[in-house]
């Protein structure tokens, strides 16, 4: 019999704990979750008090069957699920499954997996915290409520096999709040002038410096009439002001600035952040990484004193305790460290040891001392103009923490780099070498990253630090929103420049509206989005769904009871579907561009059955209505009337090639050619269905031709089916619609026909390649 079973939920997890426990404990884990409110039906009986109705997923029975097992051969159980909510869920549907008795389990927590950590756990065990399960079992019940009531009804009132939920349609809505911003943007524009200045007959060596007129102007002509009257200014330095200042180091790092901060420097995605610190938990090289705290323990906070004593030097350690400020916070860990600060690298994936060494460098510079900056602006008079140049530099005195760490911006116009300036005195005169003036356009406000929209939920008070990778996940997989990098525009900009007693203007191209790992609202996020705010806007407000956080943080800490919270929202909810079941409209997010010049009839644009649409003509005409899908990138919010009709102009008849005629037309994959019965997609942000002429069609189908030529290798005339293959990853036998991979000691084209089927009947029947359901 083995005396201790110890359950963790990660199988990594279990392995690195079992690395600290004697031979007297056995670890094991539950994968997760081992049980959940049943798929099939709502599973909760709201007559009933919300009783919930819980069952063991399918793919958790084998692992629960086992557990029960290892439970009755032990004569202690210590159920070590992470110390959150949803690690302490977990623990109490263990224990239920299980029927473990309260007298042989006993509940652990840590939130760092050390030897000490794991140890000190075993040494204090408590009960589970039904408070703590009760908090998530509301959140759980309460969104499946929200889920199973709301979705049917976007089912009949927008477009079928739609869905919304609590936090998720609140992320989407602030989404599509900033796209009708951008879109209602007025850009305006004024001209920045800077000029390069250096000190006359000084003696001294020459140090040009930049100095930026105080103020901008809006209009070429007075931009030209300043510019022209420099030709007989004189330049003098009327004053230099230096002021001392300092720069404090950002806090340890906390789930979302976690999140935040990897999007910044390294282009993560939030779930993949998560994931990798997942990891780096798991193998206990980092403290928990759902968190919201910024607390270090005493122990880290001197540790990581010891370490930069040993690194930098006493002057630079300053050790210091930050205080959460984040609306709601909850959970008693720590911020998120390296849970031994001399460790200042490991060994990893590269995007572990990326990950691990940006959580070292921030948690040492936390208890780093103050950089130490002396600020310097210098004013310069225009002997013909009130206006003033002004030059401005920094100057770091003592580098403090900036040795090891400087936090990113999000700003993404915001250079924080300021010049080194000359020494001068005030009265100096100073020589013009060059003035320019550019033509600068204000800017619309940012579209959101994953990570500015999880510190936007984070200031607002939604979510918290367990939900927002997956409500993320979620939008981006039901396609309310999408993820892209768009190209952008030339926009033309005049430059003007003063040197060596001439004017040269310009008109000059810059790129705008280039935008990289943006998020975007799709039209069908946008219309559900319409019609959430329009009959339930009391659900997706802000500060009401920051109240149900805070019920829930309240519930955690035993203050009120769950069901008496779920009761207080759910029945005014529920009436309100049904108003809205009686008394709304459909709604497709109809537009009327205005009417057709050839026949007369209003052309709309809207979502249909497969997505967004244009139609010409109304439904009760005799003649029946014209459709045409929108080509990817338009949206029936900005389309014109004059784009939707060339729609309509698809598919065209482009000539023929090889005999064969030749078109252009739009499907659900996008514009395509058409050829022989063979489609060829059109290059994204290069071809326009509307405009491609013969010639580049031809192009194409010759381009795909090579591509299918280079991909075969090698056909076998014993089976038309056996072939070897170029993939993105590099040479494979395809057989019967199955894949195989062949061993890299193997040279491709030397394979004969029985080798491929000796390396097919070694792998085994595989199954054929396909879409995954989404779950």
């Amino acid at each position: 019999m083995e005396e201790n079973l110890v359950i963790v939920e990660s199988p990594a997890k279990a392995k690195t704990i079992e690395r600290f426990l004697g031979k007297e404990f056995l670890v094991k884990s539950s994968f997760g979750h081992v049980r959940d409110l049943s798929k099939k039906d709502i599973s909760v009986d709201v007559e009933n008090n919300f009783e919930p109705n819980y069952t063991i997923s399918d793919d958790k029975k084998k692992i629960v069957s086992e557990l029960k097992k290892y439970v009755k051969n032990a004569k202690m159980v210590w159920l070590a699920s992470d110390e959150d909510r949803e690690g302490e869920a977990i623990a109490w549907h263990l224990s239920e499954v299980l029927n473990l008795k309260e007298e042989k389990t006993k509940r652990i927590v840590f939130h760092e997996i050390t030897k000490d950590a794991i140890l000190n756990a075993i040494k204090s065990p408590r009960a589970i915290d039904k408070n703590l399960v009760n908090a998530q079992q509301a959140r759980r019940i309460l969104d499946r409520l929200v889920g199973y009531e709301l979705s049917p009804l976007l089912w009949k009132k927008v477009k079928p096999a739609l869905s919304a939920g609590r936090v998720q349609s609140v992320a989407v809505r602030l989404i599509v709040e900033r796209e009708r911003e951008i879109i209602n943007f007025k850009t305006s524009s004024a001209f920045r002038i800077t000029g390069i200045f250096e000190e006359m007959n000084s003696g001294k060596e020459k140090f040009p410096f930049k100095a930026e007129l105080n103020k901008r102007i809006e209009k070429k002509a007075d931009v030209e009439n300043f510019l022209n009257s420099c030709l007989d200014a004189t330049y003098k330095v009327e004053s230099i002001t230096k002021k001392p200042s300092k720069r404090s180091p950002a806090p340890p790092f906390t789930t979302s600035t976690l999140q935040q901060e990897a999007s910044r420097k390294f282009g993560f995605s939030v779930s993949q952040t998560m994931a990798i610190a997942q990891k780096l938990y798991e193998n206990g090289l980092i403290t928990y990484m759902r968190t919201d705290s910024l607390n270090l323990s005493q122990a880290a906070i001197n540790a990581a004193v010891v370490e930069i004593n040993k690194l930098f030097g006493e002057k630079y350690s300053k050790p210091r305790n930050f205080k959460t400020k984040t609306k709601g916070a909850q959970e008693a860990h720590e911020a998120i460290r390296p849970t031994y600060m001399n460790n200042q690298r490991i060994e990893g994936s590269a995007a572990e040891e990326k990950l691990y060494e940006l959580i070292w460098k921030r948690t040492i510079a936390s208890q780093m001392s103050d950089a130490e900056l002396e600020k310097t602006t210098i004013n310069i008079t225009i002997s013909n103009s009130k206006n003033l140049f002004v030059a401005s530099g920094e100057v770091i005195k003592f580098d403090g923490f900036l040795k090891v760490y400087m936090e990113s911006t999000d700003d993404e116009e915001n250079d924080k780099s300021e010049a080194i300036l000359p020494d001068l005195k005030n009265g100096a005169e100073l020589e013009s070498k060059e003035i320019e003036a550019i033509q600068k356009f204000t800017n619309h406000p940012p579209r959101y990253t994953e990570a500015s929209l999880v510190k936007k939920l984070e200031e607002l008070g939604i979510g918290r630090p367990s939900t927002y990778a997956p409500t993320i996940s979620t939008i981006l997989n039901r396609e309310y929103v999408v993820k892209e990098t768009r190209e952008g525009n030339d926009r033309k900009y005049t430059y003007l420049r003063l040197k060596s007693g001439k004017l040269i203007i310009e008109d000059r191209k810059e790129k705008t509206g280039f935008e990289k790992n943006k998020l975007f609202p799709t039209d069908i996020g946008s219309v559900v989005n319409d019609f959430l705010v329009q009959y339930f806007d009391d659900i997706i407000d802000f500060n009401f769904t920051a109240s149900v956080e805070k019920d829930f943080d309240d519930i955690a800490d035993g203050k009120i009871e769950w069901q008496k919270m779920l009761k207080k929202f759910y029945h005014p909810f529920h009436k309100k579907i049904e108003d809205t079941i009686k008394n709304s409209e459909k709604s497709s997010g109809e537009r009327n561009l205005g009417n057709d010049p050839g026949s007369g009839k209003p052309v709309y644009v809207k979502i249909g059955r497969y997505g967004p649409m244009a139609q010409i003509g109304d439904a009760q005409d005799e003649e029946k209505p014209k459709f045409a899908r929108l080509l990817k990138g338009q949206s029936i919010e900005t389309i014109t009337l004059n784009e939707a009709l060339e729609l309509f102009k698809l598919p065209r008849d482009l000539g023929e090639f090889e005999g064969l005629s030749v078109s252009v037309g739009v499907g659900r994959f996008g514009p395509y050619i058409r050829h022989n019965n063979k489609f060829v997609s059109l290059k994204k942000g290069v071809d326009d269905p509307s405009t491609i002429e013969l010639s580049r069609a031809i192009e194409l189908i010759a381009e795909k031709r090579e591509s299918e030529k280079n991909k075969t290798i090698k056909v076998f005339d014993q089976d038309k089916e056996m072939l070897i293959l170029n993939g993105r990853y590099g040479p494979y036998i395809s057989y019967k619609k199955a894949n195989y991979r062949i061993p890299k000691s193997v040279k491709p084209e030397e394979l004969s026909f029985d080798d491929c089927k000796a390396i097919i009947d070694k792998a085994g029947v595989k199954k054929k390649p396909g879409k995954t359901k989404k779950k």
